[in-house]
């Protein structure tokens, strides 16, 4: 097991649950606009933010935006060591930052020693696009050996100085590299570990990329927060990162959807309708199955399991609930149906938990 980090009041590592993070892509010190973003980013499922510290300014808003959002702040921060002493004083709750790119062994102990006194972890970030030079000429290039070295060095840097309150990160674009990199590291340290694929890419291609690096990692027991990035609105991160969680059986909260591919056999129009489903229920947090099928073969039959679904016919469907035919509905009817009935099941599961509540979020 790794060692257990607070970073703010959200654990990390230890057995904690896997946290998932995201970056805001505002001006820092824009705060109306960054507040604006975390808050959105929160609602959404964001855990922890990350927020990039390139100039003074951006260090010195840290305390207006921190006394405006509840979930934990990081500072990004490269090369100049001050940055990092002026968001400390300003009740940042993380830094991540690599010792060895932000000068002299005097600036290193500057930082490690006011993020010891200020309880602060700090996360280093080794990314094969900025593995140094000599590891580079070492190993002939970018290797899982070179990241692993490189984030151990600045690990002993910081060692040196007294510090252990330590996540690592070993990420690069190429998913085999990223993985056997992030093995290697879990194999050499206890330190918990802050997964991720770098420049993933699109949505549509992000996520496959996220799904294979960061989903096969956590299904090995590696990793401890995660950050799926997207060339995307942030928000759409913390969409993906759900969804890799409950994939790996990480998350249980929110809605199982199984949907068939259909095939020759479907005569209604299944795809915009599954579609439309999980959209409607992108937000619902109640730990239920959702079954949207073309036809009989694999509705109540091969999802008789699911607590809720539909089975298309010609021009009509079935409403089942863990395989029990309930009701046929006409095609355009299907929807509001299927949706009326998830409702009234997520407020009977509310009732057998809170007899008052009946929020189906």
């Amino acid at each position: 097991m790794t060692k257990r980090l607070m970073v703010g009041n959200v654990a990390v590592g230890g057995g904690a649950p896997v946290s998932i993070q995201s970056m805001c892509n505002t001006k820092t010190d824009d705060v109306a606009a960054t507040v604006a973003q975390i808050h959105a980013l929160e609602a959404a499922g964001c855990e922890i933010i990350r927020i990039a510290i390139p100039d003074q300014a951006a260090a010195e808003a840290v305390d207006r935006i921190k006394e405006q959002i509840s979930i934990p702040l990081i500072a990004d921060i490269h090369f100049n060591y001050k940055y990092a002493l002026a968001c400390a004083e300003r009740g940042i709750d993380a830094i991540r930052i690599n010792p060895g790119n932000i000068g002299g062994e005097e600036k290193v102990k500057a930082v490690a020693d006011i993020c010891r006194q200020k309880s602060i972890p700090i996360r280093i970030g080794v990314n094969g696009g900025s593995l140094e030079k000599d590891l580079r000429a070492k190993y002939g290039g970018v290797t899982a050996e070179a990241l692993v070295e490189s984030a151990m060095g600045h690990v002993a840097l910081l060692n040196k100085f007294d510090f252990d309150d330590i996540c690592i990160s070993v990420k690069c674009s190429d998913v085999p590299l990223t993985m056997a990199a992030y093995r290697l590291l879990s194999e050499r340290t206890a330190y918990p570990l802050h997964l991720g694929v770098t420049e993933a890419g699109t949505p549509s291609m992000g996520l496959v990329t996220s799904a294979m690096g960061i989903g096969g990692l956590l299904c090995l027991g590696i990793g401890d927060t995660i950050r799926v990035t997207l060339t995307a609105d942030p928000i759409e991160e913390i969409f993906a990162a759900k969804k890799i969680l409950k994939a790996a059986g990480l998350r249980k909260e929110g809605v199982n959807l199984i949907a068939c591919p259909t095939c020759g056999r479907t005569r209604i129009d299944l795809i915009p309708m599954a579609e439309e489903v999980e959209r409607g229920l992108m937000n619902c947090t109640k730990n239920i199955t959702v079954a949207v099928m073309g036809c009989a073969v694999n509705g109540p039959g091969e999802a008789k399991e699911a607590d809720i679904g539909i089975a298309g016919g010609d021009g009509c469907a079935l409403i089942f609930k863990k395989g029990q035919i309930i009701k046929k509905v006409p095609e355009s009817e299907v929807l509001d149906s299927l949706m009326e009935e998830i409702l009234i099941l997520a407020c009977l599961i509310v009732c057998k938990r809170n007899f008052s509540s009946f929020s189906i979020i």
